[in-house]
């Protein structure tokens, strides 16, 4: 039954990539994205399972909790199992759910079917990167570089290997973008009615970054988005936090209150001192206030490990995901300049995400380890500013070997017709 949901996984991924993009751009993708999913086979089965590489073990925690599920079911009948049921998958029950449906149906810990369904999450996650640049101005040819660049990125390869829930969050909040800024290019109800189980399903994964989708979403969703100036950015700003603690205080601020604690647990000195205490702990002079030394603490989320890091093999290899972040993100930052010049909107959305993103991950921050895996959504988001630069690159180095008399392409793409096709 296992090997058989690995190949039912493989053909799933090869039927969406058709029926998402295009025939041409499909071909092209397929093999890509099937040995994207080989080689996720692979590291399981070569480097997670043999524990050639010991990197913190929350795998097995879920794995358990994917075991306990299943025997509830066998127990109490199928349904969606919460911590009410079973305390210990608080904030996890989206992933103990599912690798709790492969373990029911393999009748046991079926790690290599959870690796696949994983595989096939990470290749959509691609496929949707693909289509997210493409909304942003990225021609095919970068929407595709990134494409590839994610399908093997280091560390979303290694948090898709085995079961861990990182891969799923990353998947869910890119879709969640993914969509918000479609809506901004062209406003399309049954995007909004999508947003609503990914934003249900990130709840069960990491409520805390609900609401750093919320931000994008709300301000979609508003008549600010029209025309942004550098002041109406800041009029914007301040004006979508009380509406968005409205909002969550419509249920009686019972939400908010479950992602304040969430957040609140993170932010602890004694969480914070726990996770610094493993090899590659971060310990900050803060006095132990969460929001204490941020510059710093900023930094290491962003950027480590740094170089000069010593730590374990999991960290060192861990430098090579991080060398190509620093690539990622220089890019990123150019496209975010090219962004400015011509849809200050769509930047705007993405920022609401990435700043207050990184800002609560910083006073989280106490392990590099954690941070490493923990800052992917970020990454992700801001490598679709880098596919904007890429583009730019590409049409000047086009532009200077095209034969003088030839009028040069344009580098933007005009707003009308920059992707709206591909974001249906």
């Amino acid at each position: 039954m296992e090997y058989f949901l690995v190949a039912l996984m493989a053909t799933f991924l090869v039927l969406l990539t058709y029926a998402s993009l295009g025939m041409e751009q499909a071909n092209r993708a397929v093999p890509v994205l099937l040995l994207a999913f080989v080689a996720r086979l692979v590291v399981h089965v070569l480097v997670i399972r043999p524990g050639l590489i010991e990197y913190g073990g929350d795998n097995r925690v879920y794995l358990d909790r994917a075991l306990e599920v299943a025997a509830y079911w066998r127990y109490e009948g199928f349904g969606f199992v919460t911590s009410d049921q079973i305390p210990s998958i608080y904030s996890l029950e989206v992933p103990c759910n599912l690798f709790g449906i492969i373990v029911y149906l393999c009748d046991g810990p079926a790690t290599l079917a959870c690796t696949a369904v994983l595989a096939t999450l990470s290749g959509g996650l691609c496929i949707i990167m693909y289509r997210f640049a493409r909304i942003v101005g990225a021609d095919e040819r970068a929407a595709f570089r990134l494409l590839v660049v994610v399908a093997f990125l280091p560390s979303l390869l290694l948090h898709t290997s085995d079961t861990f829930k990182d891969g799923i969050n990353a998947f869910l909040v890119v879709a969640c973008l993914w969509l918000v800024v479609s809506n901004v290019r062209r406003f399309d109800v049954r995007k909004l009615v999508a947003v609503v189980p990914l934003l249900w399903a990130l709840w069960h994964v990491r409520p805390y970054m609900v609401l750093m989708c919320a931000l994008p979403l709300v301000f979609c969703l508003s008549p600010m988005k029209r025309k942004l100036s550098v002041r109406s950015l800041v009029v914007s700003t301040l004006i979508l936090i009380p509406i968005l603690v409205l909002i969550a205080q419509a249920d009686g601020g019972a939400s908010f209150t479950a992602m304040q604690e969430q957040l609140d647990q993170g932010q602890s000195e004694l969480v914070r001192r726990s996770s610094a205490e493993g090899g590659s702990g971060v310990l900050f002079e803060d006095d132990g206030d969460a929001w204490g030394a941020l510059v710093p603490k900023l930094f290491y989320t962003l950027l480590a490990p740094f170089p000069w890091t010593a730590g374990s093999v999991a960290l060192q290899l861990g430098k090579v995901d991080t060398l190509l972040w620093y690539y990622l993100l220089h890019s990123g930052l150019r496209g975010a300049r090219r962004l400015w010049g011509y849809d200050r909107t769509l930047l705007f959305v993405l920022v609401l995400f990435v700043v207050p993103g990184t800002i609560a991950y910083a006073t989280t921050m106490s392990n590099i380890g954690l941070i490493f895996r923990q800052r992917m959504p970020i990454m992700l988001v801001v490598s679709v500013l880098a596919a904007v630069a890429w583009t730019e690159a590409g049409h000047r180095r086009r532009s200077r070997s095209r034969p003088s008399g030839h009028a040069p392409r344009p580098a933007i793409p005009a707003r009308h017709t920059a992707g709206p096709r591909v974001a249906r």
